[in-house]
């Protein structure tokens, strides 16, 4: 089941996507709150605005060095345990959003990402257990300002500007996470080709592993980790991430200067 949230112009409403991704069914309230109910109206994702799918309550938790080949390429050694970061929600975006390149950093990159949504309360759980506590999946684009990421010696800056995350394009409710092919794209050009096969923690393991630090809350979101090819974004240019059974997310990159 593919949940997409959007508008028309008003305010932001939830629906279900077709196979296809073309038609959406709109639904009544929040899905990760209430029971999924049709609507009646039907629409178009042509004649709509798509928005981020989910807008965290609580918070992202980014997951670094989840793959060993871009572990190897940034010149670290692979962790131990999974490497914990967290990312303000006011950092997220939908898709065609634009990714606004702050005056502060002369470098952001783009790492395509699988997204966790957690969709309901849980703490200290099992890895056995992540299954049931997880709502769906999404697309992700951890952006970040790797020369400030360099210089500050941890991640809540070069992570955590707004519009440093964007998700979308809907989420993906029935999905197996262990082989997702996860492709980003520089405009025209692949710049990421990786699969989730490859983590070297698996998303069962990243759910539990989060749950024993934090509290996760309904609409919480993982980011799991990028493959090898991360690289910078110049102005302009656009960045697409696309996984296999969820579809593609694609924002611009602009630059904004100190005076903007």
């Amino acid at each position: 089941m593919r949940i997409a949230r959007y508008t028309t112009g008003e305010d932001p409403t939830f629906g279900l996507v077709d196979g296809a991704g073309e038609k959406i069914a709109e639904i009544s309230g929040d899905p990760l709150y209430t029971k999924i109910q049709l609507t009646g109206v039907t629409t178009t994702v042509d004649e709509v605005r798509l928005l981020a799918p989910v807008i965290p309550r609580s918070k992202v938790i980014g997951i670094g060095r989840n793959y060993a080949k871009h572990a190897a390429e940034m010149g670290n050694d692979l962790p131990e345990q999974p490497l914990m970061f967290l990312i303000p929600n006011t950092a997220v975006v939908g898709p065609g959003d634009p990714v606004v390149m702050p005056p502060q950093s002369e470098r952001v990159d783009y790492e395509g990402e699988l997204a966790v949504i957690i969709g309901r309360v849980c703490k200290d759980i099992e890895p056995d257990e992540a299954r049931s506590v997880i709502f769906g999946y999404t697309c992700a684009n951890d952006v970040t300002a790797r020369d400030l990421q360099q210089t500050d010696k941890q991640w809540a800056r070069a992570k955590g500007f707004d519009t440093f995350c964007p998700l979308g394009p809907w989420i993906e409710t029935d999905l197996d996470p262990t082989q997702q092919h996860v492709v980003t794209r520089l405009d025209d050009e692949t710049v990421q080709d990786g699969t989730s096969a490859d983590m070297i923690f698996d998303v069962a393991t990243l759910v539990s592993y989060a749950s024993k630090a934090f509290t996760l809350l309904p609409g919480d979101v993982i980011l799991t980790g990028t493959p090898e090819g991360v690289g910078p974004v110049q102005p302009g240019q656009r960045v697409s991430v696309e996984i296999g059974d969820i579809g593609i997310l694609e924002n611009p990159f602009v630059r904004h200067t100190a005076e903007d």
